[in-house]
């Protein structure tokens, strides 16, 4: 089969590869139909991460079941599914605890030793716990598929980071980052019944997707102006910061425009962010939650806001490849010409 394979920095290609077999009794074999390319791909594709050639990419994925190993019952072939960026064994104590993501024979797709999801099939782990089927009455509805594939992650990882803060009907949030894990956040705050939505952002087509998302008020200045510019238009602070990028800068901010009291769900994957105002968290009692999302434990309930028709987040994903194109895909998200892209092989 084809998957897509990383070289070096800027050096992603699409190889042919052995074809995944089942080696466990509760693998799967998954034909991939849709996956995506993911914001966090771009650290290991400009050389931030420490990848070696080789290795596999993708991490975001759904697709229809081809095979299942003796111990799968519950899904079957020809089942649509999708699957969250991390699998996970649903047996272990912090599974029992909505904590996949924390498993203790869990990984993540794709890197040194797991099939990646930017391929034509992958091998699913743990297949009963980490795939979720979709409903029938939808597994042919084009646009339906696309408004649940951001679910294996981004709009998982928005919603993590608006529980995480705390976000509460009527409340006021701030979303730091205009990605479409920041896109997915202004949604989530706005589902979970966010008044004020402050998204901080530069990028003047995705501020127009933050605002047809619920977003009431745009900040587009940067570090100090920006949380000056915050402080003053909430008269103190907002109650409720999600940090969706990472970065020293953004967590900076978010610290920043914290509320006395209030509290920030960080899920931006830390890139030199690890050194933190921990005086001003502890003299305005501002909590700090979040991490890598459970997207497993949240599908399920975005699963069937997505297919009631009251939650849709594929405006993130603009533009779509083949699997031959990943790699223009992947340089098209470097150079910020595309927000998020969608790979149908």
């Amino acid at each position: 089969m084809r998957a897509t394979v990383y070289h070096g920095p800027g050096d992603v290609r699409v190889e042919n590869v052995p074809d995944p077999k089942i080696q466990q009794p509760s693998d799967a074999i998954v034909r991939i139909t849709h996956a995506c390319i993911c914001g966090s791909d771009l650290w290991f594709y400009r050389g931030l991460e420490n990848w070696k050639p080789g290795w596999r990419t993708g991490h975001e994925w759904m697709g229809v079941v081809e095979e299942v190993g003796s111990e799968v019952r519950n899904i079957k072939k020809g089942d649509r599914v999708l699957a969250p960026f991390a699998f996970s064994d649903g047996t272990c104590e912090f599974c029992g605890q909505g904590l996949q993501t924390s498993c203790v024979q869990g990984d993540f797709w794709g890197g040194e030793s797991n099939d990646g999801g930017q391929a034509e099939a992958v091998r699913a782990p743990f297949a009963e716990a980490t795939l979720v089927v979709v409903p029938p009455s939808v597994e042919n509805d084009d646009a339906m598929l696309k408004a649940i594939l951001p679910l294996t992650d981004v709009m998982s990882t928005g919603h993590h980071a608006a529980v995480s803060a705390g976000v509460q009907p009527g409340g006021t949030a701030a979303v730091i980052g205009d990605g479409a894990v920041g896109l997915c956040g202004v949604l989530a705050a706005k589902r979970l019944g966010a008044e004020r939505i402050i998204i901080l952002g530069r990028h003047e087509k995705r501020l127009e997707i933050a605002r047809r998302f619920g977003a009431t008020d745009v900040v587009t200045s940067r570090d100090k102006q920006a949380v000056g510019e915050v402080q003053e238009m909430t008269k103190g602070g907002v109650e409720s910061v999600l940090e969706c990028v990472g970065t020293e800068s953004s967590m900076d901010t978010a610290i920043g425009i914290a509320r006395p009291g209030g509290a920030i769900g960080f899920v931006g994957v830390p890139h030199g962010s690890e050194t933190i105002n921990l005086g001003r968290m502890f003299y305005s009692n501002i909590a700090l939650r979040g991490g890598v999302a459970p997207a497993r434990a949240y599908i399920p309930e975005l699963l069937t806001d997505v297919v009631a028709g009251k939650l849709d987040s594929s405006p993130v994903l603009d533009l779509t490849v083949d699997l031959n194109g990943v790699p223009s895909g992947y340089a098209a998200m470097d150079t910020r010409e595309a927000i998020k892209v969608m790979v149908q092989p």
